[in-house]
């Protein structure tokens, strides 16, 4: 079953808190509100939201200041992917224009319509799912890319021991040196085969480890349409 998106409110006006938790709520996302930027930092901490609609103008701390504490601070560090869309009452380009360079995802001038700010929020949610989707890919990508490297190496190694063992062989006929060198070579090929063995099963492990910890995370990107086409029809 598909997780409930969390969304965190931040507005300093209670009726905006108010209607948005409502009809929010209503259409199954987990709401959250924070009626200024202070609370807002502490609300991302504990609440841990998919997006954020935020407001500008705010007591405190303003819509713009939380936003570069979140993409630019080290603190938050851990934040800083979370998707915003910011309100604000101007209507100015180059206000939008820093905001937009802050990292803000989306801006919406009041006074908005409130299916528009839903149209918004899916698509951002979306665009945000399928970004991630995205990486997860990439990194499988690595990760086979790791294990033809690490096969590689193996693959090289075994050939040199080959080698070495042809000749030991070719030096063996003669007489008791030749065996003895023959016998030391086969021990220390032996030896190092076992190591390099035992070396490339624990990175195979490591390796799987993460491949399944990126199957849990990946979904297909068909699903993944199939999803928010669904959605934008739930209203």
């Amino acid at each position: 079953m598909e997780a409930k998106k969390k969304i965190l409110i931040v507005d300093d006006e209670q009726i905006n808190l108010e209607f948005f938790d409502v009809m929010l709520s209503k259409l199954g996302f987990v709401v959250e509100k924070a009626e200024n930027g202070v609370e807002a930092l502490e609300k991302v901490r504990s609440f841990g939201p998919d997006l954020i609609l935020l407001d500008n103008i705010m007591p405190k701390l303003s819509g713009w200041e939380v936003t570069k504490l979140l993409k630019k601070d080290p603190e938050y560090h851990a934040y800083k992917d979370i998707p915003i869309i910011m309100f604000s009452a101007m209507d100015d380009v180059k206000d939008k224009v820093e905001g937009f360079e802050l990292g803000v995802d989306d801006y919406i001038t009041k006074p908005y319509n409130f299916s528009e700010v839903l149209a918004r929020i899916r698509a951002v949610l979306r665009h945000r799912e399928l970004f991630s989707q995205i990486a997860v890919r990439e990194s499988r990508l690595s990760l086979t890319e790791t294990i033809n490297e690490e096969m590689k190496k193996f693959l090289k190694n075994c050939e040199e021991s080959v080698n070495l063992l042809e000749q030991a062989v070719d030096q063996s006929h003669g007489g008791a040196n030749g065996l003895e060198l023959l016998q030391q070579t086969v021990k220390n090929v032996t030896s190092n085969f076992r190591t390099k063995l035992l070396e490339l099963d624990a990175k195979m492990h490591a390796i799987e480890k993460q491949h399944e910890l990126l199957r849990k995370k990946e979904i297909e990107i068909n699903t993944l349409e199939h999803q928010f086409r669904k959605s934008l029809h739930a209203d």
